[in-house]
């Protein structure tokens, strides 16, 4: 039997593994281990890559919202509006800034925020949207700057699947005000621990989040606001900056992938990723929807095929966010997708035989 991981760490490793063991000697043997070169060099490269002024290096992704949203002024019980079917660290960052999370169903398709309802639940207290590209596919971005700029709201992209993603010919992250990112090793790109960055156009937030970063510190003990400890470290820095340089070819083989994936699963009774003429998908996921979900991931699983799901439990419903109150039943949609849901292996480092062991099996199961 081929067995097939949902990810595989280690290939890309081995690949480039004298390269990466460089660069990271490279930090040891400078022995300057915490906002160094390197940081301050992946931030410049990163945001030039995006089309921005400014990066700011941060601990995680979850921590790139956290700051990202203090940093717009978002206070104690300010409303937040964003999706329920994402990763629970979108929300919990939202929590981390004392702030309400408010929910909107999803596009059927897409996966991403439905614009036509977010209107419906813009109160005198929300301050901000939190979009998230799901699974690497960008948001409609004009309909919902139009709404932002209305209603004089923050616009804060989430952007933890989708490095060198595009909405009409611009990358994801520089529509809003803050674009966030997580470098956590499984994403498109990846470091070897966590890691996050925020890009900006805006100055005065770049400012603000350089303080927030490293606990408030315009200068070496000497906090103006009340900060925190979150810094991307020189290790991970250097080991980005490689992996950028790889960044677009590697999208284009997730993007072959799913493309093949896509038109050999053409007329079977499955449910692909729909994509947008305006946007470029970069796949960080490749998620398909069947009906009887878990026989279909049992079948694949005993065919030696890793399969996830992302996510099986909606924000709303899970245990940590009873104290918000929103029913079952609220979300339609995003809850229907839920239960549908699977996500098969895709990544750079696939071998041709595998994904069309994969394609076999899936052909197999529901013919």
């Amino acid at each position: 039997m081929i067995l097939i991981p949902f990810g595989n760490l280690q290939r890309q490793y081995q690949k480039y593994k004298e390269e990466i063991n460089a660069v990271i000697q490279d930090v040891l043997n400078n022995g300057n281990f915490i906002l160094g070169e390197n940081v301050k060099r992946f931030e410049e490269e990163f945001a030039e890559y995006c089309g921005v002024k400014f990066g700011v290096g941060v601990g995680s992704g979850t921590e790139a919202i956290h700051l990202a949203l203090i940093a717009c002024g978002i206070n104690n019980g300010d409303e937040v509006i964003t999706v329920s079917n994402t990763a629970v660290p979108t929300v919990s960052a939202i929590s981390a800034a004392n702030a309400v999370p408010v929910f909107v169903d999803i596009d059927e398709f897409s996966y991403n925020i439905n614009p036509k309802l977010i209107e419906k639940k813009i109160s005198r207290k929300t301050k901000a949207i939190i979009l998230v590209h799901l699974y690497g596919n960008p948001c409609n971005m004009n309909e919902i700057l139009k709404l932002a700029e209305k209603y004089t709201l923050k616009v804060v992209e989430d952007c933890a699947h989708a490095h060198g993603a595009e909405y009409k010919d611009r990358k994801v992250g520089t529509f809003g005000d803050v674009g966030c990112f997580s470098f956590y090793p499984s994403k498109n790109l990846g470091a070897y621990g966590d890691g996050g960055m925020v890009i900006t156009n805006d100055a005065e937030l770049n400012y603000k989040l350089r303080l927030l970063r490293n606990y408030g510190q315009e200068k070496r003990y000497f906090s103006i606001v009340k900060g925190f400890n979150s810094r991307l470290d020189e290790i991970q820095a250097a080991i980005l900056r490689f992996k950028l340089k790889k960044l677009d070819i590697w999208n284009e083989l997730r993007i072959k992938i799913a493309r093949k994936y896509t038109d050999s699963f053409s007329g079977l009774d499955i449910i692909c990723p729909k994509l947008d003429n305006d946007s470029k998908h970069v796949f960080h996921l490749y998620v398909i929807r069947v009906k009887y979900r878990d026989n279909f991931i049992n079948y694949l699983t005993k065919s030696g095929i890793g399969v996830f799901i992302h996510y099986p439990i909606p924000v709303h419903l899970q245990q940590a966010y009873r104290e918000l109150c929103v029913k079952e039943g609220s979300l339609p949609v995003t809850e229907r997708v839920s239960k549908e849901i699977a996500s098969i292996p895709i990544y750079p480092e696939l071998e041709e035989q595998e994904v069309d062991y994969i394609i076999s099996k899936v052909k197999e199961y529901l013919t």
